[in-house]
């Protein structure tokens, strides 16, 4: 029997992956427009007073088609890990395992990087980041594998966290990246704005941002917090997901049901496909939820066990 190729976060380190993982989700997403990636919304199973096990099951068909699944896990503690598990469906050979929590960041932080390619204004230079976590790291990491970014401004709560991310990721991307005293002035010209806080509350409303801007958000939204003012949603052009059917899948109400926006939402695939419109005008507002498509952690770990 051959032996299984199995990867931890440190196997997944250097800036090469982020772009094999937008390059993989491309081809997934150009994929779901043509009904070949197999994606249903996440199944969580309870465990009353502990959390929850949360799947995520899918793939891909065509020439080369795979399957598998992702679990992770919601249980209160210091470490939390994830499986991703990939099968070639076409000869049941197991392709490999990845462990750990890096990938799901890279699977997340691309998909926003497919979002800024297709809907953010080609030009595209200044990038305003709210939160200093791991998603805001590979979110803008995510933009600047699409676009030729000159300057970030970051801002969270905590000083010292906005300013050790602001010193990391200058030198890792080889852009300026400065810390801001508000999040108004993180966003305040931003061509690109970026949302990965864990706020319950709007962190940042229409009137903070700059005509033609393309605003990611990758924090809570659903009715019991969100981190974006509606009146973004109001002011947009453009309102698109990587997945309508997990807006509807969430146990308390995707953030705009109700709003009158929630039937303006576009699905990511079908504007890459040029079956919907994307950005019209360089003075549309464009705003994209992310919500994270089951399958997709599936083809990026493909992608990567390929690769390494």
């Amino acid at each position: 029997m051959a032996v299984t190729k199995i990867l931890k976060d440190e196997d997944l380190v250097g800036g090469a992956l982020m772009v094999v993982a937008i390059d993989a989700l491309e081809t997934a997403f150009l994929a779901r427009a043509g009904n070949r990636l197999i994606s249903p919304p996440r199944h969580h199973v309870s465990f009353p007073g502990r959390g929850d096990l949360v799947f995520t099951v899918g793939g891909i068909l065509g020439e080369k088609p795979l399957a598998g699944f992702r679990v992770y896990e919601t249980f209160d503690g210091a470490e939390h890990s994830q499986i991703v598990a990939v099968w070639s469906a076409d000869d049941a050979k197991l392709k490999g395992i990845i462990l750990g929590e890096r990938l799901g960041n890279l699977r997340t932080g691309a998909i926003g990087g497919l979002a800024i390619r297709h809907l953010s204004a080609p030009d595209a230079s200044i990038v305003g980041i709210l939160g200093s976590g791991a998603q805001a790291r590979t979110q803008l990491a995510a933009a600047a594998a699409v676009r030729k970014l000159h300057r970030a401004r970051v801002y969270s709560r905590n000083e010292r966290n906005r300013a050790a991310f602001a010193t990391e990721m200058q030198h890792a991307l080889g852009i300026d990246v400065e810390p801001a005293g508000s999040a108004s002035e993180a966003v305040d010209d931003a061509d690109i704005v970026i949302c990965a806080t864990t706020s319950r509350t709007p962190v940042i409303h229409a009137r903070d941002l700059k005509p033609g801007v393309h605003v990611n958000t990758v924090g809570p939204k659903t009715h019991e917090g969100y981190e974006l003012g509606l009146d973004i949603a109001d002011a947009a052009a453009v309102i698109a997901t990587d997945s309508p059917e997990q807006t509807s899948a969430y146990a308390s109400p995707f953030f705009l049901a109700g709003s009158g926006n929630e039937h303006r939402m576009t699905d990511l695939a079908d504007i890459m496909a040029g079956k919907a419109a994307g950005r019209g005008s360089p003075g549309d507002t464009t705003l994209f939820c992310s919500v994270g498509l089951a399958g997709t952690e599936v083809v990026v770990a493909s992608a990567i066990l390929d690769m390494l």
